[in-house]
């Protein structure tokens, strides 16, 4: 059996890196790029007041979702790679360690969006919450 890789994305130009680097590194993984949504999104995005909100934002989600994964896979046709995909929902770190324990995968290769300062305190790092928690080797790739 070859190494598994999980590629968390999100459409940003660092998980695209991301990807890039795992299908450069290891042409003969296993590689399944994970798409999170975070339902504290719902809250900014769906309309006030209005019945059926959160079920549009979920399925505008989805297709989000399916877009990111479209794209990952052309950029897998570049190097011969075919990528299997996952959805979750939940806050992103949490779900990119729980997915990632319950699946077994060897390692997790993941961007970085490189915030520093301020702006790092008051979001908090994805990236770096999934290397405290995961009990997997974690690339984080800017």
């Amino acid at each position: 059996m070859g190494k598994t890789i999980l590629v968390p994305i999100d459409g940003s130009e660092q998980s695209e890196t991301a990807l890039e680097y795992a299908l450069s590194e290891f042409p003969d993984a296993d590689i399944t790029v994970l798409n999170v949504f975070d339902p504290i999104d719902a809250g900014y995005d769906a309309p006030v007041g209005m019945p059926g909100g959160s079920q549009e934002w979920y399925e505008n989600a989805k297709e989000q979702s399916e877009a990111l994964f479209e794209n990952a896979q052309r950029t897998a046709d570049e190097h011969g790679a075919t990528l299997d995909t996952a959805t979750e929902m939940g806050r992103p770190a949490g779900v990119i360690v729980e997915y990632a324990g319950e699946e077994e995968f060897d390692q997790i290769i993941m961007g970085s969006h490189g915030r520093s300062g301020v702006s790092r305190i008051l979001l908090g790092s994805v990236a770096e919450t999934v290397v405290r928690r995961a009990t997997m080797p974690v690339t984080v790739v800017r």
